[in-house]
């Protein structure tokens, strides 16, 4: 069964405008102000408004008449949905799975989890901890549906409340209608007709319920009582190949974080052995007492589960990690999982290696240093054009069935745009050059072979566009120094017309 946490912060974006303005925070009272189709209105207030009878989407101006001294400043939505994102993050050392509850609000998919803090009660104390030690203060509950847990995080009693399983009935049922999550006008009619508990809305026939309030009242009563599925927007989908080490004491030591690494990795390995499976990807995160998350990221050409090539691969990176104050808890999640066959490759210990376990460490390294997208190899393409017959590959991945054909051979440098040539002579139409000049350097041709004509994949665009000129005949010629070109004359020969010649490629 599903439990979801749901922590709710009343003054998000007080709490976030204090943080980001630490010298001036104004004393209470204090309001946030924004501006609504003209009109300005307080986004947000403090606890010492809220007592004065403030309260948010009030005019500004009303707000002034009743509290004289109310201090007030912008509100800035960009930044509080900025500082929610990483609050997201953040919570990843409670669960994978964290999805964003705006403006201010958070989703923990904690099924499986809670054991690690010794139950739901202590992980949801310690989050609330964490986050007032921060300056934010934050209503939590945690119950079988993110209905249930939204409704009793903003209006149940208490400030950390959990449903048994199976068990929020009986605690929704004198909340208020707003705790469905109903939109304004339908909640505000059902306190106009009496209808001001969820007790009295449950035993209400259906048809007639949705015929006065909406459909939509039915969906949320659904999702809240778990008889309707309701998709949470996760920040990563949740998945069960993540492992977690939290420490008692924090760590900074660089040799502290490669040994958790190591360990960390050594933890989700034994998970994706005893599975079968194998990972492309991981992602490392270092979590920091001061709520910062601090993320690495590798990728492997072909699936691994060997914890000390995992650590080998994570060690450059680590020395790019400022722990601050310290770390106190590490995540690893493993992405791009597969299935990894258990085999033994041979008999013979002196026959030589398979070529992907040669080179998979050397593509591992090569590609966590420079890019995955700079480390790639050619791969054939069934097409005669030679700016179509090769594209990029990863490096391990299988050769196709078809390739090149040896009759017909390609330079080993092939220019992306052929490049033009000049002073090209030769003594009939239909002969290789006797000399040409490139780069503004004359070449004397003392070998040569060909034509081979390539002519245009007619058949890939309007037939209209045919053209006789887009026939190229190349050439393979050898200079008076040895240097080996691929060099072609455009289109067919016409009388009257200069020939022009092109070099498309350099041998080696």
């Amino acid at each position: 069964m599903a439990r979801i946490l749901c922590a709710w912060s009343p003054n998000w974006a007080i709490a976030n405008w204090r943080r980001r303005n630490p010298s001036d925070s104004p004393p209470e009272p204090f309001a946030l102000v924004e501006t609504v189709k003209g009109a300005r209105r307080l986004a947000a207030v403090d606890k010492a408004a809220r007592a004065l009878g403030l309260f948010a989407g009030q005019k500004a101006t009303d707000a002034m008449a009743l509290v004289p001294d109310l201090v007030s400043a912008e509100s800035e939505p960009e930044a509080d949905a900025t500082a929610l994102t990483a609050l997201a993050d953040w919570s990843v050392r409670y669960s994978p799975a964290v999805a964003e509850d705006a403006p201010d609000g958070i989703f923990l998919d904690i099924s499986g989890v809670a054991h690690l803090w010794g139950g739901e009660a202590q992980l949801l104390a310690d989050y609330r901890a964490r986050l007032a030690g921060s300056g934010i203060f934050v209503r939590g509950a945690v119950a079988d549906t993110p209905g249930a847990a939204w409704a009793l995080a903003h209006y149940g009693k208490g400030a950390e409340i959990i449903a048994p399983p199976n068990g929020q009935a009986d605690l929704l049922a004198y909340l208020p209608p707003a705790a469905l999550r109903l939109e304004p006008a339908a909640a505000a009619q059902m306190e106009r007709l009496g209808l001001r508990l969820l007790l009295q809305i449950l035993g209400l026939p259906r048809a007639p319920l949705a015929r006065r309030f909406g459909q939509q009242t039915l969906v949320r009563i659904d999702q809240a009582m778990g008889r309707a599925d309701e998709a949470l927007s996760f920040r990563r989908p949740p998945h069960p190949w993540f492992a977690r080490l939290a420490f008692f004491e924090p760590i900074s030591a660089l040799e502290d974080l490669q040994r958790v690494t190591r360990d960390v990795a050594a933890k989700l390995c034994a998970r994706l052995e005893q599975e079968g499976r194998g990972a492309r990807r991981l992602r490392l995160v270092f979590h920091r007492v001061d709520g910062r998350a601090l993320p690495l990221e590798i990728g492997m050409a072909l699936a691994a589960r060997d914890p000390a090539r995992i650590a080998k691969l994570l060690a450059p990176k680590l020395e790019t990690i400022d722990p601050g104050f310290g770390i106190d808890v590490v995540t690893l999640e493993a992405e791009a999982v597969e299935v990894v066959s258990g085999r033994q490759v041979r008999l013979d210990a002196r026959a030589e290696p398979a070529i992907e376990e040669g080179l998979g460490p050397l593509v591992d390294r090569l590609s966590n240093r420079l890019g995955g997208e700079r480390v790639w190899k050619t791969a054939p393409v069934q097409s005669h054009v030679p700016e179509l017959s090769a594209r990029p590959a990863a490096p391990l991945t299988a050769v196709p069935p078809y390739a090149w054909s040896p009759e017909a051979p390609r330079p080993l440098r092939l220019f992306r745009q052929p490049e033009p040539l000049d002073l090209v002579m030769a003594l009939t139409p239909d002969d290789p050059p006797r000399q040409f000049q490139w780069r503004k350097r004359l070449h004397r041709v003392a070998r040569a072979e060909g034509p081979e004509r390539i002519g245009e994949e007619w058949w890939r665009g309007d037939i209209d566009d045919v053209s006789p000129r887009h026939v190229r005949d190349y050439y393979r010629v050898e200079d008076q120094d040895g240097a080996r070109f691929w060099v072609y004359r455009e289109g067919l020969y016409e009388d009257g017309v200069p020939a022009r010649w092109w070099l498309h490629g350099v041998f080696g």
